[in-house]
């Protein structure tokens, strides 16, 4: 099979595009002909080198996938051969990743794909589709009718935060730093959308949330969390869910988070069980048989150029071009 992969870290040119051996089948995995993957920011921090877990080399790329059920194995019990399936959480705990025209994938990590999906929309809102539903709900515990800001509403798992939020009533605040991406952010259905490049940005959002008391879920998206601008903002007993920034070191005024009853949340979705991110996948599925979900494809490359794949990424997560709406999908 034709695989994107490496065998050393580095910049985006270490990725070879080349035959390797069709994967193993175990008896609980199901080989899948893959149609798209998707392209996420933990993907080039693995290949970087910026995060180091121990890899199997050649280390094939990719965590999110979608494609048809060629092959399963003898206790397979949720799939059969022909059936259309997408999934996530690939290429990490000694895993190989999806950016192949083959995976092997264990029954737990696979979900059907729903009537009227495509492949390419499957894939690109796999891991942060899921990412979105386990801090939302997993983590922070969402209720109907409470207020959610989100910093950056049109990124891949901003804008799956206000489509899960608005799908389940929430009123949904958001930023963005454009007039294009503001109306690409109405569209998904947020009710407030205000400019991060604002002088009054804090005033802004604070009026906007005047009539609740203030912010009940707070996600922040951002590599450097401003955490003690944050709490002044939140309504008590409001939760703070950091999902980014290794390095970051913010400060933390203890007096007003600890008297306002207030929880600062902080997950990564690959530490969920198989259990907990099948809620959320069976959750998105229904989502979008009822139309409240999709998943938005910015541009697609054949998997034969993933290199540039991953530098348009590393453009958009670490240089913050803003040349990037929506996810980017390869196809073998």
């Amino acid at each position: 099979m034709k695989a994107a992969f490496f065998t050393e870290t580095g910049d985006p040119e270490v990725i070879q595009y080349a035959d390797l051996p069709d994967p193993a089948l175990g008896p609980t995995e199901v080989l899948v002909r893959v149609a798209a993957v998707a392209v996420n920011p933990i993907d080039t921090y693995l290949r970087s080198g910026a995060i180091k877990l121990e890899l199997p080399s050649p280390y094939v790329i990719g965590c999110d996938l979608a494609g048809t059920v060629e092959a399963v194995g003898d206790e397979v019990e949720m799939f059969q051969v022909g059936d259309r399936v997408w999934g996530s959480n690939q290429g990490l705990m000694g895993r190989q990743g999806t950016f192949s025209e083959l995976a092997s994938v264990d029954e737990k990590w696979l979900y059907p794909i729903p009537e009227g999906m495509d492949e390419k929309t499957a894939a690109a809102g796999a891991l942060v589709g899921i990412t979105a539903h386990l801090g939302l709900f997993l983590h922070a515990g969402l209720q109907p009718g409470e207020f959610v800001f989100v910093n950056g509403g049109t990124g891949g798992v901003g804008a799956s935060v206000v489509r899960l939020a608005k799908a389940s009533g929430a009123t949904v605040i958001a930023t963005v730093g454009s007039e294009e991406k503001k109306k690409q952010c109405e569209a998904l259905g947020a009710d407030v959308v205000l400019d991060y490049h604002s002088s009054t940005l804090d005033d802004d959002i604070q009026a906007a949330a005047e009539k609740n008391g203030g912010i009940d879920i707070w996600w922040e998206t951002q590599r450097e969390p401003t955490i003690e601008r944050t709490i002044g903002m939140m309504k008590k007993r409001g939760r703070v869910v950091i999902m980014a920034g290794r390095d970051a070191r913010p400060d933390l005024p203890i007096g007003p988070f600890y008297t306002n009853d207030l929880k600062l949340v902080g997950f990564a979705m690959f530490n969920a069980t198989p259990d907990e991110q099948r809620v959320a996948a069976e959750h998105i599925n229904r989502l979008w048989l009822g139309g409240h979900w999709s998943a938005s494809v910015g541009q697609v490359f054949p998997l034969a150029e993933a290199a540039a794949a991953h530098r348009l990424q590393e453009e958009n997560t670490l240089q913050k071009s803003g040349t990037l709406q929506g996810k980017i999908v390869l196809e073998p």
